[in-house]
């Protein structure tokens, strides 16, 4: 069983693993193993003092790969689930780490996260500055690209991609803004130019 001091059993035997898997076993005799007397099973377990460590209470439902037959003993609440991006890291949890969908929907949970603090910036005294806080100022005023230039740096291979990731999604909210108030513009506008619709 997980999280148990017990030496887990095996789901086939080692004559059936042998058989399906070649190569199999190898190192089941100890004086194959350089490890051995090292690594034994110790009969009275590890010297915990307990046999299975206390849980940490769930105080609201955790997220948890569906490899584990159980939430693990303990947990990190620092940063519970919220908002939309809460849902799509719930969600992610549907799917196997094996599988691509559930990493890709983590990274995607972890945008739309960070795009939901950017909004609440908006509605507090200190909203975010994406001139300063993307380092878009640092390139001008800390040798940004005389610094890229003889020094062996890794990150010089994907500097092309940067301005895109890290501007490009500013720059689309922008133009969505500036679309919407173009629109809003042209509407009361047309309600001012039309003399039935005007409102005295």
């Amino acid at each position: 069983m997980t999280y148990t001091p017990h030496k887990p059993p095996i789901a086939e035997s080692p004559d059936e693993l042998r058989k399906r898997i070649p190569g199999w076993g190898v190192d089941l005799d100890a004086k194959d193993r350089p490890s051995v007397p090292k690594l034994q099973f110790q009969e009275d377990f590890t010297g915990a003092h307990w046999e299975f460590p206390e849980r940490q209470p769930e105080k609201y439902p955790r997220e948890r790969s569906v490899e584990h037959g159980m939430l693990t003993p303990v947990f990190g609440i620092a940063q519970p689930p919220s908002g939309v991006a809460g849902a799509i890291r719930r969600y992610a949890y549907t799917y196997s780490e094996g599988r691509t969908a559930h990493w890709l929907l983590l990274i995607a949970a972890d945008r739309v996260d960070a795009w939901e603090h950017h909004l609440k910036s908006f509605l507090t005294l200190r909203p975010d500055n994406p001139i300063t806080e993307t380092g878009v100022k640092a390139e001008f005023t800390h040798n940004g690209l005389s610094s890229r230039f003889g020094q062996n740096r890794a990150d010089v291979k994907h500097q092309w991609l940067d301005p895109v990731i890290v501007g490009g999604p500013w720059i689309a909210a922008a133009g969505i803004v500036y679309s919407g108030a173009r629109s809003v513009a042209r509407s009361l506008s047309l309600v001012g130019s039309d003399g039935h619709r005007q409102v005295h």
